[in-house]
């Protein structure tokens, strides 16, 4: 159907990938990962990809170093193969929360990312939304940002959320959690929180509107070990809401994460499959939406020339 495209992936999300090749109706690529007894891996290209259009599908799901490593040298692998152009797809962008210098002496591994990408010999990026914008910028090849902003809204669509108010858990996630108020046409709550060092907890200081009695739909670009969001939850519940939806799209779910989120009392958790959730089907509060379909259609966007931010993209002017 497609002339010279292929897509290959790794170890870090293969129901993903397949989905994604499912959309495109193509078989992925064949090649072959081998981990020696020293925790060194050999990548093997087992097809001919000389000047194809490849695709590499790879998210920074645990453990994530060697999900990179694999990563680079299979675009290693293809660049010797004489692959005509090498496109990274990264669900989950490996190291994005490390993206600005906020301490002395420390690395701005986001950055260090896109360098080793591009030499390892991939000519561009595709990933979804990253964690901070100013990303892009670190890489030398081209980079697109998907973003999640119409799987979210059709899934909130479908709620009886007619009182609801859409909460941003930090100022600088205000701005992508008034697209989806703006959108449904409902009011924002911001929380102001500060982060104690690198120990992945925080302080909710203040609330800045009111939800008291309404339904909440709290939005993060990503939850790791859940203490940031869970402290927003415990704080809105002291409001005295009437319910709690809490949404992410990248749900890495560390340190029991997803036991703490079904303890508490939080009516739902929903996020995407940019990465894995080992025995998702366990929690009953988790809904997990796929992001398969519009990789898929940026993915085909990208091979025949059409435009990408046509895909997902909401119009804040319209709204």
């Amino acid at each position: 159907m497609y002339d010279h495209l292929k897509v290959f992936f790794g170890n870090s999300n293969p129901e993903l990938a397949s989905e994604i090749c499912g959309f495109l109706g193509i078989q992925h690529g064949k090649v072959r990962i081998h981990a020696f007894s020293n925790n060194n891996i050999k990548v093997k290209i087992e097809e001919n990809v000389r000047n194809d259009d490849v695709f590499v599908i790879q998210s920074a799901s645990s453990p994530v170093n060697d999900n990179l490593m694999e990563l680079l040298i299979m675009v290693d692998a293809l660049r010797y193969a004489s692959a005509g152009r090498i496109t990274v797809v990264m669900p989950y962008y490996f190291y994005s929360r490390s993206d600005k210098k906020d301490q002395p002496r420390i690395s701005i591994a986001a950055r260090l990312v896109a360098d080793l990408l591009q030499t390892a010999g991939a000519n561009r990026i595709l990933t979804m939304q990253l964690h901070s914008p100013q990303i892009m910028g670190f890489s030398r090849i081209p980079v697109d940002q998907l973003l999640p902003t119409q799987i979210f809204i059709k899934y909130f669509q479908k709620l009886d959320l007619s009182n609801a108010v859409f909460v941003a858990p930090d100022i600088g996630g205000a701005k992508n959690v008034s697209i989806y108020a703006k959108a449904l046409n409902k009011d924002m709550v911001i929380m102001d929180k500060v982060r104690i060092g690198d120990k992945e907890e925080v302080q909710v200081r203040n609330i800045i509107g009111d939800a008291s009695g309404r339904d909440v739909v709290l939005m993060d670009d990503e939850v790791l070990s859940g203490g940031s969001m869970l402290e927003a939850i415990d704080a809105l519940t002291e409001q005295k809401v009437k319910s709690i939806y809490a949404c992410c799209t990248h749900g890495f779910f560390s340190r029991n994460a997803l036991d703490k989120f079904e303890a508490s009392s939080v009516e739902e958790i929903v996020t995407t499959n940019t990465i894995p959730i080992k025995k998702r089907q366990a929690y009953r509060k988790l809904n997990v939406l796929s992001v398969a379909e519009l990789f898929a259609n940026a993915i085909r966007a990208i091979h025949v020339g059409d435009s990408v931010g046509a895909l997902f993209w909401v119009d804040e002017s319209e709204l």
